[in-house]
């Protein structure tokens, strides 16, 4: 409902009169950079459910940021942000936030035009079945968004649409959601909520205007002055793309961790060796652990002290608030009255731990199969501290429930009188349950306690949509991470852990480190140089409301080149994005570059930290047609170098540059006994050894060498005249001893020239 009339007094509050009687007082004050908006009163309220700052109208539309409510151009930005937890982004929907679909949209008709058969905000499902993440992302086209949030909407009539909403949260409501509303086993589902002590009134909003370079920097003045969350890590606050660094994620025996982590100028690790924990209030992680390979067992608590004396944050692979049978204490052996329910009705007569006819008074939604999370079939419902399974329930009194199964779920049968509450549960994702908005506390103090206990300063929540499921959307999300970030800074004496998580929700944008979800070719190929659908996905859904893209978990291969590991660092920072470089002893020690590429990696790392790379060379790092070699000279500059890699199934060869040392690595395809490489410049590369399929012949820095599959020398080879490509087209001719031809894949590295960066930090 808007308004029908305002009026406006000299102390800055302005009066809105609504056509049901209603009066609401709202202050106003114009900041330095943003406009503030707070409701003091509201009047004839009794009937009112929420209220909605917005929606905004603008003709901007490039880059849509719905995750935080934040629309952009090239050189513009218009957004808004809400300054309490309980004034979340976005009008006011069923659940409180999204369901996960694609919109089309084109950031730039020009240049990207929308084919036939598609047009401006037509919506679509994502792929797969609803069960497999990877196969969600299903359109490769730029002009395919993943939906992120409902902060900022596009509409296509005129550009975009913002909003915010505080909801009355201290009456139950009833309604249907799904994350997934596309997919018929994860279809909606009626949910009524809990009531949670929470109001609309001293709801407020900053709105904001300012060039699209300055976005973040309004966005840190309004959480400063505002006192909302700030979260600081290592001094920088984590939106700030200064602070953006490479984390780890390990993999087997941790002899070589720490050795590892300090070569390569790395600070925080999740720990993938120890699996993904379960949440469970009993288990605070204690007794020996962290393996090696000698069979020696270290307690969490040793482990980090040591890594502590490295800089390095150390943390697990959590599935956050999911609550399992057997797993959880919680759950088993006695349910808690805190698990997450969907509806609440009470038994009609008293039954014994036999009985497996049990009436109900009110069926309520009970006769709705499933629960919208674990789809169909996942019927439970507690009653005292049992869980049971049901399959459906009589359509006419008595309303009698059917398939019964009693104590379930590791529980006990037991006998319960009449009126006693029966609760169908909330079901996760993987068959097993979540706590409520109580329970939530619960869980964050559990958490922030446990990571004290151990040491730790780093957590993943995997499963992060779990904060959804108390049916409160962006509201639970805010509550959970806010709780447990001030209860770890209690426990530290201010410090904040860097939290790491499945997905990025509103709510979630502040307190998050990283997201660093999927990995691989899935995300982004350095390899090849090429983005995966996913990747594109989270790229611009993340990346448009100033959180930082990600390549996922990129796992150190052993046949990479120095240039494929030092590509994966360029991208990263071209685009201002994070991801864990998946690390192993058995993926590093077999590489034959591991020196080179060590100490490459390094020198980016320390280049990105000390924030060497201006907006220009950013945008120069994002070049698919490129790879980049960085260099760090003595007198502190650093040069860029920018690498043509061509991949070849033939010798011929186009230097555009100019002359240069010859690079290449010749992959061969099937044994060979032997082989002759000649050069364009009359040179040549012999070789008497017999070669396997997958070996290498590699020739760079002056020599060349025999190599195993994952470029580790073997042997010299026998270089005669010159190693050098002239500019234009020449020939590498390649002989193989005692037979014709031989497949093979031949790669040549040519250098641009160089780009001189300056030795400090620029403005």
């Amino acid at each position: 409902m808007a308004p029908d009339s305002a009026s406006a007094a000299s102390n800055g509050e302005i009066e809105l009169r609504y056509r049901n009687g209603a009066v609401a007082r709202v202050k106003t004050q114009a900041k330095s950079r943003y406009f503030r908006f707070q409701l003091l009163s509201l009047t004839h309220r009794e009937n009112v459910d929420d209220v909605v700052w917005g929606p905004i109208r603008t003709t901007v539309s490039k880059r849509i940021g719905d995750l935080i409510g934040v629309v952009r151009e090239d050189d513009w930005a218009i957004g808004m942000v809400g300054l309490d937890d309980n004034t979340i982004a976005g009008a006011p929907s069923p659940g409180d936030a999204y369901g996960m679909q694609y919109y089309v949209h084109s950031p730039d008709p020009k240049t990207l035009p929308l084919p036939a058969g598609l047009k401006e905000g037509q919506t679509f499902n994502i792929g797969g079945d609803g069960v497999s993440d990877v196969a969600f992302y299903s359109h490769p086209e730029e002009y395919f968004q993943m939906v992120y949030g409902t902060g900022c909407r596009l509409e296509p009539a005129y550009g975009s649409s913002l909003a915010y909403h505080s909801r009355d949260r201290r009456r139950p409501r009833t309604f249907t959601f799904s994350l997934l509303p596309h997919f018929p086993g994860s279809r909606p589902r009626h949910q009524v909520t809990d009531p949670v002590n929470v109001d609309f009134i001293g709801s407020g909003v900053a709105l904001y205007a300012c060039p699209d370079r300055d976005g973040l920097a309004v966005l840190e003045e309004i959480a400063d002055a505002e006192h909302l969350p700030h979260v600081k890590m290592d001094g920088k606050w984590v939106r700030d793309p200064r602070g953006f660094k490479t984390d780890i994620a390990w993999t087997g025996p941790h002899d070589k961790l720490i050795e590892y982590a300090d070569a390569l100028g790395l600070h925080a690790v999740q720990d993938e060796a120890q699996g993904e924990y379960y949440a469970d209030p009993a288990d605070h992680w204690l007794g020996p652990r962290v393996g090696f390979s000698d069979g020696r067992k270290l307690t969490y608590r040793e482990y980090t002290r040591e890594l502590g004396r490295h800089g390095i944050k150390y943390g697990l692979h959590t599935l956050c608030l999911f609550a399992q049978a057997g797993r959880n204490s919680d759950v088993t052996p006695d349910a808690s009255p805190k698990l997450q329910t969907v509806l609440r009705t009470k038994l009609a007569r008293e039954i014994t731990p036999t009985d497996t006819e049990i009436t109900v008074d009110d069926p309520s939604f009970l006769a709705e199969d499933g629960t919208w999370p674990m789809r169909d079939g996942s019927n439970a419902i507690r009653i005292g501290t049992e869980i049971l399974k049901y399959s459906g329930i009589s359509d006419r009194p008595p309303y009698t429930l059917k398939g019964i199964q009693r104590g379930q779920y590791g529980t006990a049968a037991l006998p319960h009188p009449a009126g006693s509450e029966l609760a169908k549960l909330q079901m996760n994702c993987y068959g097993g349950f979540v706590p409520d908005m109580a329970g939530m506390l619960d869980y964050a103090d559990y958490y922030a306690k446990v990571l004290v206990e151990n040491g730790m300063e780093y957590i993943d929540f995997d499963g992060l949509e779990s904060t959804l499921y108390q049916n409160h959307g962006y509201f639970g999300v805010r509550r959970f991470l806010r709780r447990f970030v001030e209860t770890f800074g209690k426990l530290t004496n201010g410090k904040a852990p860097r939290i790491m998580g499945s997905c990025v929700f509103a709510g979630g944008w502040e307190y998050m480190s990283v997201c660093n979800v999927g990995g691989g070719a899935n995300m982004f190929d350095p390899v090849l140089n090429r983005w995966g659908i996913e990747g594109k996905d989270v790229r611009n859904g993340l990346g448009n409301s100033y959180f930082p893209p990600t390549f996922g978990i990129q796992d150190y291969h052993r046949d990479w080149s120095v240039y494929d590991a030092e590509n994966l660092q360029a991208k990263a920072i071209g685009w201002d994005a994070t991801y864990m470089l998946g690390l192993s002893q058995d993926a590093v020690e077999p590489s034959g570059e591991k020196d080179e590429i060590f100490k490459a990696f390094r020198t980016w790392e320390d280049a990105r930290a000390r924030g060497a790379f201006t907006p220009a060379v950013k945008s120069l790092l994002r070049d698919l047609n490129r790879k980049f070699h960085l260099e760090s000279r003595a007198d502190g500059t650093l040069a860029l170098v920018p690498i043509r890699e061509l991949r070849l199934t033939s010798g011929e060869v186009t230097n555009p540059y100019a002359e240069q040392p010859l690079q290449f690595s010749l992959r061969i395809a099937s044994p060979v006994t032997g082989l002759t490489i000649d050069l364009p410049e009359g040179g040549q590369v012999a070789c008497d050894h017999k070669i396997e399929a997958g070996q290498f012949v590699i020739a760079k820095h002056g020599r060349a060498y025999l190599a195993d599959k994952f470029r580790k020398e073997l042997a010299p080879l026998t270089v005669r005249g010159r190693v050098q490509i002239p500019k234009g087209q020449s020939t590498v001719r390649v002989s193989f001893t005692g037979q014709a031809a031989s497949p093979y894949e031949l790669t040549v590295w040519l250098a641009e020239k160089p780009i001189l960066l300056p030795p400090r930090t620029p403005r």
